[in-house]
């Protein structure tokens, strides 16, 4: 059986393309990536060093939706909640919690919002984010490392890269799709993918028009409809 064909995503700093592995041996040698660090640490040269951690997020089922950040270490858990809900999830206001992954430590304990990332984060630490008890969407976060000195945004969190688009096709013609129909997806259990020519004539309208596939994993789950972009 062929391999499964890994997605790609852009370095923010250099813009190169890589795989969500590859990403994670990038960052450490990236020239770009070290040029943005020291010049953050020389205009602060009288600011106190902070602890910084890399994060590196996907969804606990697909696979294709991933994100590398980094995330202040004063910065409150709750922060990346509303990131997590900005870029991905955000339908409805449904509720959300952190809890240790099911093999690592403190078993299901739940982690609260108000907690500052420092006094939970760890290199190795595996966390879970669940957002919505009813129609889930899980979400597994991984600590791959930490480093001392100035943030490089004045957000709680910077994005490092992120997944391009995963390619699907038209459940019509196998052409390229942009565009799923909700009511294939919820009263069907098809796909609903569709191209901007099948588009056209597609027959259901029950839930409403065909919505603009989104770069989320959340996509065609209880109201969600995009746009999927960072919040800064």
């Amino acid at each position: 059986m062929a391999a499964r064909k890994q997605n790609k995503g852009a370095c923010v700093f250099c813009q190169k393309e890589m795989t969500k592995s590859g990403l994670s041996k990038h960052f450490s040698s990236c020239t770009k990536r070290q040029q943005a660090v020291a010049k953050a640490n020389e205009k602060a040269k009288s600011g106190k060093e902070q602890t910084l951690f890399y994060l590196v997020i996907e969804d606990k089922y697909a696979k294709d939706f991933w994100l590398h950040l980094e995330m202040k270490g004063t910065a409150k858990i709750d922060a990346l909640d509303h990131y997590l809900r900005e870029i991905w999830l955000e339908c409805c206001g449904h509720l959300s919690a952190f809890q240790y992954k099911r093999n690592g430590r403190g078993g299901e304990q739940e982690i609260s919002l108000s907690r500052q990332a420092k006094t939970v984060f760890e290199v190795g630490l595996e966390l879970e984010h669940i957002y919505d008890f009813g129609s889930s969407s899980e979400t597994l976060i991984k600590v791959i490392a930490e480093r001392q000195g100035q943030a490089l945004s004045k957000h709680p969190i910077k994005l490092l890269a992120r997944n391009e688009m995963p390619e699907t096709y038209c459940i019509e013609c196998g052409q390229p799709a942009s565009w799923y129909c909700q009511e294939c997806v919820i009263e069907e259990d098809e796909p609903g993918l569709l191209c901007d020519e099948h588009v056209k004539t597609h027959p259901h309208d029950n839930y409403g028009e065909p919505l603009p596939l989104a770069n989320s994993p959340r996509m065609g789950i209880c109201g969600y409809d995009g746009p999927a972009i960072p919040p800064y």
